[in-house]
């Protein structure tokens, strides 16, 4: 009786100091607007670079790979995809902060800095990459690039939050390098990655830890 009592002594304090090392107040909703945010931001970058018609992904990627850095075209999409990060970040924040309130969680404490550091320390590694690969024309790099850098970051982060962020690491690395073999399809990869895999598994972080 008294060892089953230490035990479950044992199993509360293991949690306790779990959920002081973690990041919980992570929602699994900013996930989910954020992959609908990549998913409306790339199909209308798609849209744009074939002129309003449904062209392939190919020629999608050939438009893109031929214009020049100092383009309009170019600096749209750039304008696009920044617009895309301060959405998909926002929608984090908001969501994120609604999720602490609601579980009477601190959304700023060692934890959450902790988990910030070791996501954006990658991310600014990847960010330098990224534009070197713009610097020198290599633009067909891109879309693998963000998605293995931002992977690594995930893992790299996942130490301090829901389990769940590891394994969406995992599979946004292991697409990017699948994509490195499909130059052309680029732009679907980048799609699937920060759209697709976003909102599975922010589906299943929703499910597991919010949903009442």
């Amino acid at each position: 009786m008294e060892t089953q009592e230490h035990l479950n002594h044992l199993s509360e304090i293991r949690a306790l100091m779990e959920r002081s090392s973690r990041c919980l107040s992570l929602s699994g909703l900013s996930g989910v607007a954020a992959g609908l945010i990549a998913i409306l931001c790339g199909s209308y970058v798609w849209w744009y670079l074939g002129k309003g018609y449904f062209v392939s992904p190919v020629e999608v990627s050939n438009c893109f790979l031929a214009l020049p850095v100092d383009s309009n075209i170019f600096r749209h999409v750039v304008l696009v995809a920044a617009l895309t990060l301060v959405l998909a970040v926002g929608a984090a924040f908001f969501f994120t902060l609604k999720n602490s309130k609601k579980k009477n969680l601190k959304i700023w404490d060692a934890s959450t800095k902790y988990f910030l550091i070791n996501l954006f320390l990658p991310l600014l590694a990847g960010g330098v990459f990224c534009l070197a690969l713009v610097y020198h024309g290599e633009l067909y790099l891109l879309a693998s690039s963000t998605l293995v850098f931002y992977g690594l970051a995930l893992l790299n982060a996942s130490r301090y939050t829901h389990r769940e962020i590891r394994y969406l690491g995992i599979s946004e690395v292991g697409l990017g390098l699948i994509s490195l073999f499909f130059i052309g399809y680029g732009i679907l990869f980048w799609m699937l990655g920060f759209g697709i895999l976003h909102m599975i598994y922010g589906l299943m972080m929703y499910q597991k830890h919010e949903k009442n």
